[in-house]
């Protein structure tokens, strides 16, 4: 199909904390020696979960294991039928493939350097922000986004 990757709509989510709270679960360190870091954190601190899509015609979703229970695929593939790219689903997605996502590789990181510049202290000034950097984001920047994600598949 040409100009297939053009008809992809790239799904993920993230969280957008208050008071400088970054989740670091995908953060790594190798290292020959363990610094035995202890990292103090806020319980339970206050956050958004935004969802986020760029689209046109097939859907795309990550391989984590909450997104392809088998109930969660069946109601994508009743939707979508085999335009589905997802773990489990017509067109196979590989699990924790953030180098393959334009929303890990690149949405997330941006927005959120955009979000946090003016330090908001409660969620709905966070909330509006986010907003606000999400609409601002020009179709050419996704463009530029979408011909990198598919120069990567050529490493696949």
């Amino acid at each position: 199909m040409v100009d297939f990757h053009k008809r992809i709509l790239f799904s993920d989510e993230a969280n957008f904390w208050l008071n400088n709270y970054v989740n670091k679960q995908n953060c790594r360190i190798w290292s020959e020696a363990n610094p035995q870091v202890y990292v103090e954190t806020q319980l339970d601190p206050k956050k958004l979960t935004v969802w986020c899509a760029l689209w046109e015609l097939w859907f795309q979703q990550d391989g984590s294991t909450r997104h392809t229970a088998r109930a969660t695929i069946d109601l994508l593939k009743d939707t979508f039928g085999d335009r589905l790219i997802s773990r489990f689903g017509p067109v196979n997605w590989p699990p924790r493939s953030c180098d393959l996502t334009p929303l890990d590789y690149f949405l997330w990181g941006y927005v959120k350097s955009l979000v946090y510049a003016d330090k908001p202290q409660t969620l709905d000034p966070l909330e509006d922000n986010i907003r606000r950097v999400i609409a601002d984001i020009r179709p050419h920047m996704l463009e530029k986004v979408i011909e990198n994600w598919t120069s990567r598949l050529e490493y696949i």
